[in-house]
């Protein structure tokens, strides 16, 4: 039986029921963070704390833990439900009013909610052979740096690229790739990896910071700057990363094949120096 937690209890999944009338339900009022395990324990937890707290902060929702508690719970909820890889689910709402209106009541508490994915992504099809990405119009709003919970626009283009045979969706604003509808964008080029500087048009990815942290320790340049569709096509490798997918390659954009149109030597490196750091860093 899977175990979620829900406002400081642990229950079974089925029976963890939030109000109607949670904000998080009816304006997207919330954040949420996901993290990676391996081996039974959380992967890179402090930067995804960090950056829930940021997120938190940044439209004040006062967390109702300390990171170290919320932390505590993650790992008795990665325990409870027995999970060796896969994913951990944290949402937090500003929480259920009395009625629906947009100025939430003072008293307000927040809503905490947690569960658990059994995911595996060390060895998948995917890494093997790469995955295939599509193009389209950048249509969220302008605070992308925060997590919300809002992911209207990322749905839309994830449906979109499965219907046209991709498994993910990169997205563009003024002829510059922002980042896939839930991983951060990456090309491999003569200058190095380029990668798309942080801003409030970007969500600063946890799995990318530790990457190019690692890519810059091995010697490899690192260019935060935009990139377009055409310098992408005409790429040496591109690639992805996220907490879900760690880092995979992308072989085809728009069904035209990067590089060789097989998984590239960088972005398999440099997946294999973050699952070294990974289980070396792990709580």
């Amino acid at each position: 039986m899977s175990v979620a937690y829900l406002n400081g209890r642990f229950v079974p999944l089925e029976q963890a029921q939030v109000s109607v009338l949670d904000r998080g339900f009816l304006f997207a009022d919330g954040i949420y963070e996901v993290a990676a395990v391996i081996d039974g324990r959380l992967i890179d937890s402090a930067s995804h704390l960090a950056r829930l707290e940021r997120s938190t902060g940044a439209i004040g929702i006062a967390l109702p833990l300390s990171l170290p508690e919320i932390e505590a719970a993650q790992k008795e909820l990665v325990a409870r439900n027995a999970l060796t890889e896969g994913l951990v689910y944290l949402q937090i709402t500003r929480g259920a009013d009395a009625t629906r209106d947009f100025l939430p009541s003072p008293d307000i508490q927040p809503t905490l909610v947690m569960f658990t994915q059994a995911k595996p992504f060390l060895d998948v099809p995917a890494v093997r052979n790469g995955i295939a990405v599509v193009t389209m119009p950048d249509l969220r709003w302008a605070r992308r740096d925060i997590k919300s919970v809002g992911l209207l626009a990322q749905a839309m283009a994830k449906r979109a690229a499965a219907e046209a045979g991709a498994q993910e969706a990169w997205m563009v604003e003024d002829g510059f790739v922002t980042e896939g509808a839930s991983s951060t964008a990456f090309i491999v080029t003569q200058e190095g990896i380029v990668t798309r500087p942080y801003s409030q048009a970007v969500l600063a990815g946890c799995t990318g910071a530790a990457l190019t942290a690692l890519a810059e320790e091995s010697g490899i340049a690192i260019i935060r700057r935009p990139f377009t569709i055409a310098e992408a096509l005409a790429a040496r490798e591109a690639f992805i990363t996220s907490a879900s997918t760690l880092c995979q390659s992308v072989v085809r954009i728009d069904g035209q094949p990067i590089g060789d149109g097989t998984p590239g030597p960088v972005a398999m490196r440099l997946r294999a120096l973050y699952i070294d750091f990974a289980r070396r860093t792990a709580v």
